[in-house]
């Protein structure tokens, strides 16, 4: 049977090389994020390394869009048998300011959004005894210096999804763990570069954390990894 990862928050850095990697390695691709144009020439670029991909738009905050994703990855693809979760909203930088449309927005990304795309992968997931990957970031980090940054350069909403998607990566791994799915986090430390976050000093490459990635998934023994 055909492997298939779903790659939801597609871009260029850490889940462009987690698809190149698990392509590599025998999977079939299903790049998720809101811009065509962007998927579209992921998938190209994918499919000329002689990965078998395909390119679907959603927004990934927004539970019935993820159900509907999931399903047409499958209709597409086949069963999931795993899920790469890149995707995050940098929304709410000012809690104190930010209307509450945006502090959902930052949960719905972070935490709703994987929620519901693990409900709908389940049964698969559970049938391959598959895997669910978390890139997550070190505003995370229950730490005073990591908050007060956060707080200087406007991340207090991308703090706080950060915090609870570490939560939920522990509870899923928990929960799942019985039934012999896999649930891992590379939890990103400094810049990557290629990345939004690049300011011409990034000095981590995509290509590491990708490896990291594939490295927990096979061993499938530690929840938790940092990088950076």
């Amino acid at each position: 049977m055909a492997k298939t990862i779903i790659v939801g928050g597609y871009g260029p850095g850490i889940s462009a090389g987690v698809a190149e990697r698990f392509g590599r390695e025998g999977f079939q691709v299903a790049i998720v994020a809101r811009t065509a144009d962007k998927l579209g020439a992921g998938a190209k670029s994918l499919e000329a390394s002689g990965i078998k991909a395909g390119a679907f738009s959603a927004d990934l905050g927004d539970a019935e869009a993820v159900r509907a994703v999931v399903g047409k990855v499958r209709a597409s693809l086949g069963p999931i048998t795993a899920i790469h979760w890149n995707a995050y909203a940098g929304d709410a930088g000012d809690l104190l300011t930010a209307e509450p449309a945006a502090i959902r927005r930052a949960l719905d990304v972070a935490v709703v959004g994987l929620t519901v795309a693990v409900q709908e992968s389940l049964a698969d997931l559970k049938a391959q005894k598959g895997g669910v990957l978390v890139t997550n970031g070190g505003f995370g980090v229950v730490d005073p210096r990591v908050d007060a940054f956060a707080v200087q350069v406007g991340a207090m909403g991308l703090s706080m999804a950060n915090a609870a998607k570490h939560k939920l990566v522990g509870l899923l791994a928990e929960k799942l763990r019985g039934d012999g799915v896999y649930v891992g986090e590379v939890m990103v430390m400094s810049s990557v570069k290629g990345t939004p976050w690049d300011q011409g000093g990034a000095t981590l490459e995509a290509s590491t954390i990708a490896n990291k990635f594939w490295e927990l998934y096979q061993a499938r023994t530690d929840v938790r990894a940092r990088l950076g």
